[in-house]
């Protein structure tokens, strides 16, 4: 008897755990406000920071091609098209920050991040600012910092 109680504990503790119950993108849209639009996007120097601070990690949703041709050393290439298939691969401790030259595909994969229940922003400088601002004493004192929490 102990056994299938503490099975039915497990069961319902996988079942109803709410750290990653996928939300209705109708009720998504109507609670959508100015603060939820402001809450979706991350500027660069705030990524950087987080990731810094190891409160983060950068997924980069291009393509393998783009992603081989050039990328961020400190981000983790999952192509949008491959994102249903790689949720294992996430933290789901940490702010999932998304990004691509732009943000049109960040944002289409923050958004089902988002109704899996993933806490997700996406990179709003995208990330040829990222190229263009990580250059000379930037980038060093960047890889610096980020080696410290990767110790």
């Amino acid at each position: 008897m102990k056994k299938i109680i503490l099975a039915i504990v497990l069961i319902s503790n996988i079942v109803f755990s709410s750290e990653l119950t996928p939300k209705d993108f109708g009720e998504y849209l109507k609670s959508f406000d100015l603060k939820e639009r402001s809450n979706m996007k991350v500027k660069l120097t705030d990524m950087l920071n987080m990731l810094e601070e190891g409160k983060a990690v950068l997924i980069d949703i291009r393509t393998k091609d783009e992603f081989e041709a050039w990328s961020m050393g400190f981000a983790k290439n999952i192509p949008l098209n491959e994102l249903p298939n790689r949720l294992n691969e996430l933290p789901k401790d940490k702010l999932i920050i998304t990004a691509c030259p732009h943000n049109d595909r960040s944002n289409m994969a923050r958004m089902y991040l988002t109704m899996k229940g993933y806490n997700s922003k996406y990179l709003s400088d995208g990330l040829l600012k990222v190229a263009d601002y990580l250059r000379g004493d930037n980038a060093v004192e960047f890889i610096q910092e980020l080696k410290k929490i990767q110790k």
